[in-house]
């Protein structure tokens, strides 16, 4: 199994990294993307990635800039960071997996100057991941519709959609134009998840855990042993053999991460 999606550098796994990684292989999980959300962020997702498993090529690294560092409220991000985090992908292309967490973030910004600063991000970085040929790890919490118009309107191709919370009907044109959805735990106790997955067909669906949240039980500390619940959760909406799905979400990150 592949978790397309966590924040393995999160501060919540301090105490316990090497132990929580060990339970994911233990699950059956292979590959790991682990995502930036600001400079100092993307340092530590390239320090843990240069300092994994090298036998095993066991992470995948992303450099991004999450747009909730847009949020209303919070001093954002100048030019210069984000120019300062396209030249890191530029120098990283050829250790990097791909470009994320990018995206858009309506629900931390309400206030219409921050989701064009929000906007702007996402298309700067839309068209390096473009220009580079490199895969996005996209977030577009209460913004599903707009994030994917943006995605489409610069041309992206290469898409992996975290957590997708909006309308099954807007992820349909996503899946149309070759764009993946990953599933995190969260499934079990999420309508939403459950539609979505009932709407999607099976090669446009991964799994994720967006650990250390979004986990099978609100609250409490989600890891990547825990993509196992995504599949298991997959299978049973979906009325297939968990192997199916397994070979499927599997086939469908290599593809968009080309692995």
């Amino acid at each position: 199994m592949i978790d397309c999606h966590t924040h393995l550098t999160h501060a919540d796994f301090d105490a316990d990294r090497s132990a929580v990684v060990e339970r994911a292989r233990r699950a059956g999980v292979e590959r790991i993307a682990i995502v930036g959300q600001d400079e100092a962020e993307n340092r530590q997702v390239l320090a843990l990635a240069q300092a994994g498993p090298v036998e095993t090529s066991l992470y995948l690294p992303f450099l991004g800039l999450h747009p909730d560092r847009y949020g209303d409220g919070r001093e954002p991000p100048d030019a210069a960071e984000l120019e300062r985090i396209c030249a890191a992908i530029r120098a990283q292309r050829d250790t990097l997996t791909g470009i994320g967490e990018v995206g858009l973030d309506y629900w931390y910004a309400k206030d219409e100057a921050r989701r064009e600063l929000q906007r702007s991000a996402l298309a700067r970085l839309a068209d390096l991941a473009v220009e580079l040929d490199l895969p996005l790890n996209v977030h577009s919490r209460s913004a599903g519709r707009r994030t994917l118009d943006l995605l489409l309107e610069r041309g992206a191709r290469r898409v992996l959609m975290h957590a997708f919370d909006g309308k099954a009907g807007h992820a349909l044109r996503g899946a149309e134009a070759g764009y993946v959805f990953s599933i995190p735990p969260s499934v079990v106790r999420s309508p939403q998840k459950q539609k979505l997955v009932r709407a999607l067909p099976l090669d446009a669906l991964a799994l994720e855990t967006d650990s250390p949240v979004l986990g099978p039980v609100q609250g409490q500390r989600n890891e990547p042993a825990n993509v196992a619940i995504s599949l298991s959760a997959i299978a049973e909406i979906k009325g297939l053999p968990q192997g199916r799905v397994a070979e499927a979400t599997d086939a469908n990150a290599r593809r968009i991460f080309r692995l």
